[in-house]
């Protein structure tokens, strides 16, 4: 009964609580299952040698009252013979065959009673083992679940740190500012451009200004001289 005490421990066991301790849960719980039949193998094996045992009481407790009945049978004989005193023997060894029997019954109730009590405890087991097992399919699934759950609530925490979202803001900033100096310097450009092309022009006009001045410069003295 050692092995079936166990099982029973290992089964009574906390499995929520081990999930918690473990690092991987779905390996523990496979480990604790593969563990639970090998335990349930050898209980089987157990089992299995207290019936061998309980049939082996039975052909002897069967061999015994077939001893007795042989020699009941040959103390009849005796009778018929009138031979009493050789029927006497018979009878004694009959009586000690009985007495055997007698004793062999003992054994094999308390060895009937045993083992189908184990036979019981076995197909419990067997039953627990399979509920541990669709159990086990459960747990893993719902370890599964919370660890994805923990890992999107890890990320989520780590996005509403405002320190990134400060990041963000002061890159937003700084290309703003990249921006405006690179349409600074477009503005600067254009403008430079424009007095060249103003300067260009007054080149070509300077000239033909002062011609023109110094021609009124000359009708005016002109006009003077002719006073």
């Amino acid at each position: 009964m050692g092995i079936l005490e166990r099982i029973r421990t290992v089964l009574k066991a906390n499995i929520n609580a081990l999930i918690s301790k473990a690092e991987n849960p779905e390996k523990m719980l496979n480990q604790l299952i593969i563990d639970m039949n090998e335990q349930l193998v050898e209980a089987k094996r157990q089992v299995a040698m207290s019936i061998a045992d309980e049939k082996k009481l039975e052909r002897q407790l069967l061999e015994n009252r077939g001893l007795a009945g042989e020699w009941e049978g040959k103390a009849m004989l005796a009778v018929k013979a009138s031979k009493d005193d050789l029927a006497k023997e018979a009878l004694v060894r009959k009586g000690e065959f009985d007495g055997y029997a007698a004793g062999y019954q003992k054994e094999y109730d308390a060895q009937h009673a045993a083992v189908e009590q184990l036979k019981d405890a076995l197909r419990q087991l067997s039953a627990k083992i399979d509920e541990a097992s669709r159990k086990k399919n459960l747990l893993v699934a719902r370890a599964k679940r919370a660890e994805a759950q923990k890992q999107i609530q890890s990320t989520m925490g780590s996005l509403s740190n405002t320190s990134s979202f400060d990041t963000f803001e002061r890159m937003a900033e700084k290309v703003d500012q990249i921006e405006a100096e690179a349409d600074a310097m477009g503005e600067l450009n254009k403008l430079s451009g424009d007095q060249k092309l103003e300067d260009k022009f007054k080149e070509l006009e300077g000239p033909a200004s002062a011609d023109a001045m110094l021609e009124d410069l000359k009708k005016k003295m002109a006009q003077l001289d002719s006073k």
